[in-house]
Parts: structure tokens; C-alpha cells; sequence
């Protein structure tokens, strides 16, 4: 796996700026089903993406639930970010379908935590600990990364913005995946900066 490749564009609401930001040739676009989430998705889109993949965020939902969200979004990718458990994202993988398992960083943080997981996941998603679960634009310390040695790929999360070119491009890590940007390429809540966006990946080593 090369170093940093993929790139996922979380948060997305309007259907313009949706058809907008699949044109940056990008690789993932999220969207939230979470109530308390300034992003969530409330209501049946106009426009879903064709030709990135579509992942569907939730926070220690019913299965049930995710399921419907599967169907009526035509779902490629489920993303929990929550307290779940390696058996919930075990039963969320027998609905055929990748699964992203995300970990809130604190300023210390035990990796092992997340070694359970390793058979019942696609990627992982590392995301700065913050009381919303995530879109809260702040970074932990990538240093703590170097203490993840296990075996699924991750994906960085938390407060990437176009500032953080020079630390990403000098990250090295084995298993890192690419990057979910969301809060700091926005104009507002849900809807992001085409040109934030494209300069960003302009300048991301290995795009």
C-alpha cells in the first residue's frame, strides 16, 4: 500500500457542493447520520456521488438502522464512530459491506485498545477526542501514532487543514492509509471550499 493515497471528504450536505467535490478526483465522501451532528443528514439527498465511494457515518446506532441507511443511500462504506464494540462492527460486516472503525486520540492513548478490532475492520479512522465525536477542526499529537503497530491500515483524522501539507508530507507510518478532511475546508457546516479542497490535494505528496 502506498503511503497516504486515499482521501475522504466527510460532512457533506448540499447537492451542488456534493457534485462539486466528486469532480476533485477524490476517493471517499461521508455523510452523517448522527442527530447531534451539525452535518447530519435528516433528510433524502437530491444528489448522491457516482464515481467516488459513498461511506455512511454513525454513532453507536441500531443495527437496524444502519441497515436502512445502507439501502436508501446505496452505502459502500459504514463508518462507526462511537463506543462500539468489536462484535457490533462484526455484525455490521456480515451486511456485506467495508467497515471503518474510528478511535478518539487524547493526549496519551494506549493503541492496543484497538488490536480487537483487527479482524472485524476495513480501516481504522484515528480523530482528535472531542466530546461531538469528531468535526471539531483540533489535532492530537501525530507523534502518538508511532505507537500503533498492528495490521489494519488507518485513515488520520482531526483538524487537517492546507497547513498541514508539510507535516503530512513528512509523516511515515506503514499502514497509513490517506486522510478524512472535513471542518477546515468548509465555508459553512456541511459545505466545503472546492479551491480549499483542490489546493489542498494539489499539494499532498503522492496524489
Amino acid at each position: 500500500m502506498v503511503k497516504g493515497t486515499l482521501v475522504k471528504v466527510c460532512g457533506m450536505l448540499y447537492d451542488d457542493n456534493i457534485r462539486d467535490v466528486e469532480s476533485l478526483n477524490i476517493d471517499m465522501m461521508g455523510f452523517i447520520f448522527h442527530p447531534k451532528s451539525p452535518r447530519n443528514v435528516a433528510a433524502k439527498l437530491g444528489y448522491l456521488p457516482t464515481s467516488v465511494r459513498r461511506v455512511g457515518v454513525f454513532v453507536d446506532a441500531e443495527l437496524l438502522f444502519i441497515k436502512e441507511k445502507i439501502k436508501e443511500f446505496t452505502l459502500d462504506v459504514v463508518q462507526l464512530h462511537g463506543d462500539e464494540t468489536p462484535d457490533y462492527c462484526r455484525e455490521v460486516l456480515k451486511m456485506n459491506i467495508e467497515v471503518i472503525k474510528a478511535f478518539q486520540i487524547g493526549t496519551i492513548y494506549d493503541f492496543d485498545q484497538v488490536l480487537p478490532y483487527t479482524s472485524v475492520c476495513n480501516y481504522f479512522l484515528f480523530d482528535t477526542k472531542t466530546e461531538n465525536r469528531g468535526g471539531s477542526g483540533l489535532r492530537f499529537d501525530w507523534r502518538l501514532l508511532d505507537s500503533y503497530n498492528g495490521a489494519t491500515p488507518f485513515i488520520l483524522s482531526g483538524g487537517i487543514s492546507s497547513e498541514s501539507i508539510d507535516d503530512l508530507n513528512r509523516l511515515e507510518h506503514p499502514m497509513l492509509a490517506g486522510y478524512d478532511l472535513n471542518s477546515k475546508f468548509e465555508e459553512y457546516p456541511g459545505y466545503k471550499s472546492v479551491k480549499k479542497l483542490n489546493n489542498f490535494l494539489n499539494n499532498l505528496k503522492n496524489q
